[in-house]
């Protein structure tokens, strides 16, 4: 067990298309979970690339003509709660952990002085449906960590992460020791706006180039090589 005065780094990982795919799932979701709560057929989904989700919520509620009140958005995400629930082993099939994720978590894992949460616009209950699915919340502590229903604003859940695990572990990061890691041109400017250190990833929409002209230094194609992605976390 790693002692709490031995950590140096906070590390959160994005969730889709940083750590997996989910091959079509999402969307599918929102098409079960819309009708589900508000009575009516899906029509449109929001854009959904580096947003959390309560931003989403909002946004697909407005496209269906649905005020976004309180009410109506927590019949939304109970609904789509539910749907991937029920979608559970439908889920463990179809999604997959993208090539490199699993081998640099457990890498990471094995570095005693790194401590792994996740930083995602998932609600916090799919998070762990997606997680567990593919076996890979085993090397994230979830408690420690920031969901699409803790705010709107993905720069906002950075500050929220480092406060739970400040708290939780007694021990305080650093802006320099926390490092966000995303595959979105939003990831990256969330990290910046909140002052942490960032590496984007090209495994989802954006390539290379348009995550370096959001900001991000640090660059990668893939999770494929373990020690690059290491040395970075650690430089």
């Amino acid at each position: 067990m790693i002692a709490r005065n031995e950590l140096r780094r906070l590390v959160l990982w994005d969730i889709d298309h940083t750590l997996l795919q989910s091959r079509g799932m999402g969307r599918e979701m929102y098409e079960r979970a819309v009708p589900l709560a508000i009575g009516r057929p899906f029509q449109q989904l929001a854009d959904v690339s580096g947003r959390t989700e309560l931003d989403i919520i909002a946004e697909t509620l407005k496209l269906h003509g649905v005020e976004p009140t309180d009410a109506a958005m927590g019949m939304l995400v109970n609904a789509l709660i539910d749907s991937y629930e029920a979608g559970r082993d439908e889920f463990a099939t179809r999604a997959r952990v993208l090539p490199g994720a699993r081998e640099a978590l457990a890498a990471l894992e094995g570095e005693p002085t790194v401590h792994q949460g996740v930083l995602t616009g998932n609600l916090r209950a799919v998070a762990r449906i997606k997680l567990v699915a593919l076996g890979l919340e085993q090397f994230l502590d979830l408690e420690t960590s920031s969901y699409g229903d803790d705010h709107a604003d993905r720069a906002e859940l950075v500050t929220i992460a480092r406060e739970r695990a400040a708290q939780q572990l007694d021990t305080q990061f650093g802006l320099d020791d926390t490092v966000l890691i995303g595959d979105t041109p939003r990831d990256v400017t969330a990290a910046l706006a909140a002052g942490v250190r960032v590496i984007a990833v090209a495994t989802g929409k954006n390539g290379m180039e348009e995550l370096r002209a959001t900001g991000a230094v640090d660059v990668l194609e893939n999770l494929e090589d373990t020690i690059t992605v290491r040395e970075l976390i650690m430089r």
